[in-house]
């Protein structure tokens, strides 16, 4: 076993010759900017320019920009202020997701970078984030979550004290405040299904105005989903995502008289649905087959009309005041660009530009539940390759023709790279989502081992140079596949990993733990075999690939004590692994190690498939 630390010089002569792969990483990336709603001049977006993934506000009148956050681990979670007077920020620990929210005026409050912050929330102690609603009146509504009181919404007035409105044991969180700031749309599991959310409508004083649950009480499957009040004082429709015909899509719910209207948007694939600006029409997002495309829909003449695009993924969408669309868009040839409607690029980030890398080719392979769906890179030459199977997380995810770094780097050093979007997976319908139940990994499993049947037998992938490798649930179903299938894999890659379930639910934060009681029916005391045929650290033993984990110190959704355990369990019998451990929480914000840990990964494969 090897073990190494996280600290290595720092080499700008290198970085200046450094191949594609590596400056893929470092090209300045930018998000979708999001602007104040009564002060659209004013942007707030996240970009990694220094180095390290940080909030940057944008005076689009003049166009200064600055940087809000500097923090060694960086800060992507922010939002501004309707007027746009103030940005709100989440502070944590290291990548520990737990905190305060804190906030400073947008011109920072001293004429430089790295402003004047003060807490945003005095009163209320500090927990993981559950939503955020901030009103015209300077009223937050903030959601908290903690391993001791579950889930809390909180009124803070301003310059107040905070007010509880909502408590539950089980996951929750503010979905949105209505445009005159008098009703709180919350998202909530009660029922216990932490897959399937109902909602309530309250005011702010905690009484109740509206409940929509799809769930029956939870003898349904079916879930809903806040997509946003309307735009306008007085106006109480609540636009709301649904799966009442198999797949989610939106439609309206006035919260006062209890009227629902099916918006009637015949497209395949899942929909979603935000509101222009005057409250006239909905930009929608449609999500089809690992792409996704825009249309417009008015309100009144329910004429939907599509926007022209590439084929690609749409990462985000906001409809500007003038009607305008500015979205963010990429494929997997193409690095993300943020775009208008309207022409032109809305904000380039500056610097070299990411090299492209190669396109996706669509797969479908017949497999236990169903036809699945795969996305395949190759590099140039005759297979067949050593490939990697890179194993997306969530699991309520899934992959999509967008850009990304990593699965480029393979594709730069002679790898074929295949992504599943195994059952659980979001993006085709409810039921391929809902049939991760129970006999969870073993599940997604079955249907990387008919893809990879395919990718052996077709001749793309070298049968004895099959890496498996993904991270968060990719590295769980990382190391659950190396030890159930331990045969057809000779390496192994785990990044931030569920590696012992049982102990992973002890650590875990509660929202998580809520989550696996869905999909495991109950807890480890209540159905224990069904935890432990699902937990990599019963088939540790059978483990035969050579097997590296990375792990971040400060996880708090798959926490460092267990990966410790199941590391013991390998390094009691001899097994060939190695072990990084990172200061930071699920994943690393900081350029520099995120390229670090692709090049160990890098290195360990090609040792090991000699």
């Amino acid at each position: 076993m090897t073990e190494k630390n996280d600290h290595e010089p720092h080499n700008s002569s290198a970085r200046e010759e450094a191949p594609a792969w590596e400056r893929r990483f470092r090209a300045a990336r930018v998000s979708l900017p999001e602007w104040a709603e009564d002060a659209p001049d004013r942007a707030l977006f996240v970009s990694n320019a220094t180095g390290t993934y940080e909030l940057y506000a944008w005076d689009r009148a003049t166009g200064a920009q600055r940087q809000v956050t500097d923090r060694p681990n960086g800060t992507t979670d922010g939002v501004l202020t309707p007027d746009g007077r103030w940005i709100w920020w989440f502070s944590d620990t290291d990548g520990d997701e737990f905190g305060v929210w804190k906030r400073q005026p947008f011109d920072g409050g001293n004429g430089g970078d790295g402003g004047a912050d003060e807490p945003a929330t005095p009163g209320i102690a500090p927990s993981y984030p559950s939503g955020l609603a901030l009103g015209r009146d300077g009223t937050a509504v903030v959601g908290c979550s903690t391993d001791e009181d579950g889930s809390t919404i909180l009124v803070l007035p301003a310059g107040g004290t905070p007010t509880e409105i909502y408590r539950h044991r089980e996951s929750a969180g503010v979905g949105d405040l209505s445009h005159d700031g008098t009703l709180v749309a919350v998202e909530h599991t009660e029922h216990g299904d932490a897959m399937h959310s109902a909602l309530r409508v309250v005011r702010l004083d905690g009484t109740t105005v509206a409940e929509l649950d799809d769930t029956k009480g939870g003898q349904l499957e079916l879930g809903l989903s806040v997509l946003g009040f309307a735009p306008v004082d007085g106006d109480t429709r609540l636009l709301v995502g649904h799966q009442r015909r198999g797949r989610w899509e939106p439609i309206m719910w006035d919260v006062k008289s209890g009227e629902e209207t099916d918006l009637g948007i015949e497209l395949p694939g899942d929909v979603s649905a935000e509101w222009y600006p005057d409250g006239s029409a909905l930009l929608i997002v449609h999500s089809f087959d690992a792409r996704s495309e825009l249309w417009r829909y008015d309100l009144a003449t329910r004429e939907l009309t599509e926007m022209e695009m590439p084929a690609g993924t749409v990462s985000g969408a906001t409809a500007r005041p003038d009607g305008s669309v500015e979205y963010l868009w990429s494929s997997a040839a193409h690095p993300p660009v943020v775009r208008s409607t309207s022409g032109g690029v809305v904000l380039d980030p500056p610097g070299a530009k990411a090299p492209e890398s190669v396109p996706v080719t669509d797969l479908w392979v017949e497999g236990p539940g169903g036809p699945i769906h795969a996305l395949v890179q190759q590099p140039a030459g005759k297979g067949p390759f050593p490939t990697v199977f890179e194993i997306h997380g969530g699991p309520t995810a899934h992959d999509r023709d967008s850009f990304t770094a990593g699965p480029a780097a393979w594709v730069d050093h002679g790898y074929a790279v295949v992504r599943v979007n195994y059952r659980g997976s979001t993006g085709y319908g409810r039921e391929w989502t809902d049939a991760l139940k129970h006999r969870i990994g073993l599940i997604e499993l079955e249907d990387i081992a008919a893809v990879r049947e395919w990718a052996v037998t077709s001749g793309l992938a070298d049968p004895a140079k099959l890496v498996l490798s993904g991270g968060s649930w990719g590295g769980y179903l990382t190391l659950l596949g190396i030890g159930t299938q331990p045969d057809a894999w000779a390496v192994g890659l785990a990044a931030v990993p569920v590696a012992d379930y049982v102990t992973a639910y002890e650590d875990e934060m509660e929202a998580l733990k809520s989550m696996d009681r869905t999909l495991l029916g109950g807890t480890p005391e209540e159905v224990p075999e069904r935890w432990a045929a699902s937990s990599p650290l019963t088939y540790v033993d059978a483990v035969r690939a050579p097997v590296y984990i990375s792990a971040g110190l400060n996880d708090p959704r798959c926490p460092i004590r267990q990966v410790e355990n199941y590391v013991n369990r390998l390094s009691a019998r001899g097994a060939t692994h190695e072990v990084y451990r990172y200061d930071a929480g699920h994943g690393s914000l900081v350029v520099e190690e995120r390229i670090k840990q692709v090049r160990l990964e890098l290195d360990f494969a090609e040792r090991h498939l000699r």
